[in-house]
């Protein structure tokens, strides 16, 4: 099991469909997403990368805009599940994208929205040492 943040650059301001939250405009800057793999942590990551993918989750939609890329992605490798966790301590620092990505949890959002990369890179890392997760970069 692996829970990863993935830091997304958003390169200009963007109105974007995110499934059945419908159209959501997403301002110029990075965001974090929170996720978790249960099995193939490899794989997920993979997908998330490809361009050549059936929009599921609410991330895969941001991923498909022209005007996002990952520019990293952080994890940790446990046998617990931390996405929660994580999301609640990033909270505190990002401006909160309601409802996105935690349809499946009680989590007001699994997104937050930084200006800047260092400030969201820092968030990530901090988050996982406050947590004391070993945090790698993928």
């Amino acid at each position: 099991m692996a829970t990863y943040c993935l830091i997304i650059e958003l390169n200009k301001n963007s109105s974007i469909e995110i499934g059945k939250l419908g159209k959501l405009v997403f301002k110029k800057g990075y965001y974090v997403y929170i996720g978790s793999a249960l099995n193939s942590l490899d794989g997920r990551i993979k997908r998330h990368l490809s361009n050549e993918k059936k929009l599921f989750w609410h991330v895969d939609y941001l991923l498909n805009s022209p005007n996002s890329t990952i520019k990293e992605i952080i994890l940790e490798r446990s046998s617990e599940k931390w996405e929660c966790s994580i999301a609640k301590e990033i909270s505190k620092e990002g401006i909160t994208v309601d409802r996105f990505g935690s349809s499946d949890c009680k989590c007001n959002a699994h997104l937050y929205y930084f200006e800047n990369f260092e400030d969201a890179e820092n968030t990530c890392l901090n988050s996982f040492k406050l947590l004391k997760l070993p945090a790698l970069k993928y």
